[in-house]
């Protein structure tokens, strides 16, 4: 049950010494109100938590689990109750210091573009070098073979045949290529398996089966990779989805997750559905 249901109930008292902007928790706080909405109508429409939302609105950060979950809860709030998030953004850093390294959009795309190419070695040019190979191997014997049956004939002397030994040679194994992510994710058809890697940036993720037991909870590095599996259903929260490399029962699921968005995501054993 949610406390303040109607938001004349929550309208602040007026400060005659507060300054003439206000915080950003309070420029939220305002704007809902000013909306017509309630912590319930923002929480549902937004998809965090009602907590989170009450502590931001009193200027309270901590529970968004550091700045740059802050920022994406800041700006996910603003579009809900119709505020810019810019202005609010750039408020908060004055206040609590700009993020040590920020990361243009740019460099975001282009690490999507070159992302394959981290993956490892070029299997498939080794392979097709190494059928060459053979093929060069197999013609350059049936050659010899041809010739290995000739017999030199002499006057007045018994023939004799030298063959050209054949070289044994084995043939050269090709190389195993290197499993590729959407054979790793892959998973029984009969359980429902999802991978989640931190590709572009750490994230905070958490993870529950069917029956609400709580897999994973916690923060994954850039780099990083889990991997959960379950009967029916996974229950998923990313907090920087656009961050996160996601792979469902084998497949890669392909949604245009946005850098600081928070999203919360369930699977089953059909998904990703075809289409």
């Amino acid at each position: 049950m949610s406390i303040g249901n109607s938001p004349e109930d929550e309208r602040p008292f007026e400060d005659v010494s507060e300054e003439a902007r206000p915080s950003v928790g309070r420029a939220l706080q305002q704007a809902r109100i000013a909306a017509g909405l309630t912590v319930d109508d923002v929480s549902t429409a937004t998809r965090v938590r009602i907590a989170i939302v009450r502590a931001i609105e009193a200027d309270d950060f901590a529970p968004c689990g550091g700045d740059v979950y802050a920022r994406g809860h800041i700006r996910t709030l603003a579009r809900a109750v119709g505020l810019d998030p810019a202005p609010l953004i750039a408020q908060f850093e004055r206040e609590h210091g700009a993020p040590a390294a920020p990361t243009p959009a740019a460099p975001l795309f282009e690490a999507e573009r070159i992302r394959p190419e981290r993956r490892g070695p070029n299997w498939t040019a080794a392979m097709v070098a190494a059928i060459v190979a053979v093929i060069g191997f197999v013609g350059f014997t049936m050659v010899n073979g041809d010739d290995g049956g000739k017999v030199d004939v002499a006057d007045d002397t018994t023939p004799s045949t030298s063959p050209s030994p054949t070289p044994k040679s084995k043939k050269p194994a090709a190389p195993e290529p290197e499993p590729s992510d959407s054979a790793i994710a892959a998973a029984p058809q009969d359980k429902v398996t999802v991978r989640v890697s931190a590709t572009d940036g750490r994230s905070w993720i958490s993870a529950k089966d069917h029956n609400g037991r709580l897999l994973f909870d916690g923060l994954l590095k850039q780099g990083d990779s889990k991997t959960f599996q379950d009967s029916s259903k996974i229950n998923l929260v990313l907090g920087d989805a656009g961050a996160i490399d996601l792979f469902v029962n084998g497949k890669k699921i392909e949604d245009d997750f946005q850098p600081g968005a928070v999203e919360r995501l369930t699977y089953t054993k059909g998904d990703p559905q075809a289409g």
